[in-house]
């Protein structure tokens, strides 16, 4: 049995009763690392938190384990119990899905266990989830490589007045280009997109394309370690959340849309007056 377990977003304690059941009876436990991260996850210590929670060691579940090895993983679900931890929901990123289809195919049976993510965390600002739009991921620019896919989605989004949620490009374990050429692969230091390299890349691609979808007046949330004890969580223009520093990853970003009076209430209690920072809440509630 392959079990998929959500562990939500900012505590070793956020796994569900249910889950930590099937985790315990689990011959073999793995952690993916790369799509998200759990905050804690990010200290050194990350890891043996979890496994003197669970009474079980952890196997690190990197992008070329999942997506180069997951045949072998699918090999040990046959014979006894796999867990397979995923941050936040199970599936909250395309690769679980993949994970589930390959696992069917081989004849393997597999168990969700859901919990919290991003997709729903976020209300937590009072934007209703049912007003927002399609998702979308902002990637890293590079010098040759300026994607902005993003920006029709985001554009279409707010023409039908809905909002936007942004995923902000994690890089972890990506091969340089050089170690690439040569064969031979070493590994990138880990970067964590910022809100404020999000809104930079935003506004950059606005000014290429001229077609109005937004600009630095226009309203957004900006999130920060959401789900943590030491969440953030600031409303203010595009221009004002540039200047605030967010702190340690993980940010996200949420373009506002039209707003009704019962939304524009709750999100005041994180907006900015002015320039100050005086009013910025960490989200509790």
């Amino acid at each position: 049995m392959l079990y998929i377990i959500g562990l939500g977003l900012g505590n070793e304690k956020d796994i569900t009763l249910r889950g930590l059941e099937a985790v315990k009876k689990c011959e073999k436990v793995y952690i993916e690392a790369y799509t998200s991260l759990l905050s804690f996850g990010l200290s050194s210590d990350g890891l043996s938190t979890l496994e003197k929670l669970y009474g079980k060691s952890i196997t690190l579940a990197d992008r070329e384990v999942v997506e180069e090895k997951a045949d072998d993983i699918l090999l040990e679900a046959s014979g006894s119990d796999v867990a397979f931890l995923v941050v936040g929901d199970p599936f909250g990123a395309t690769t679980h899905s993949d994970l589930v289809v390959r696992a069917k195919k081989m004849g393997v049976d597999v168990k969700v266990v859901h919990n919290a993510s991003v997709m729903n965390a976020v209300g937590v600002c009072g934007l209703q989830l049912y007003r927002y739009g399609e998702t979308v991921s902002i990637p890293f620019f590079t010098e040759t490589w300026r994607p902005d896919s993003f920006y029709e989605k985001i554009q279409s989004n707010r023409k039908l007045g809905l909002h936007t949620l942004c995923l902000l490009d994690i890089r972890v374990k990506e091969p340089t280009l050089e170690s690439l050429c040569r064969g031979r692969k070493q590994y990138e230091p880990p970067r964590y997109m910022t809100i404020n390299t999000a809104i930079e890349q935003l506004l950059e691609v606005e000014q290429l394309r001229v077609e109005s979808a937004y600009n630095e007046d226009t309203d957004c949330v900006g999130f920060a370690r959401l789900g943590s004890e030491d969440q953030m969580i600031v409303a203010g223009t595009m221009r004002q959340l540039q200047m605030v520093d967010f702190g340690t990853p993980l940010h996200c970003l949420v373009i506002v849309g039209n707003t009704h009076p019962v939304e524009e209430e709750m999100l005041d209690f994180y907006k900015l007056k002015g320039e100050s920072l005086e009013k910025i809440d960490n989200g509790s509630v």
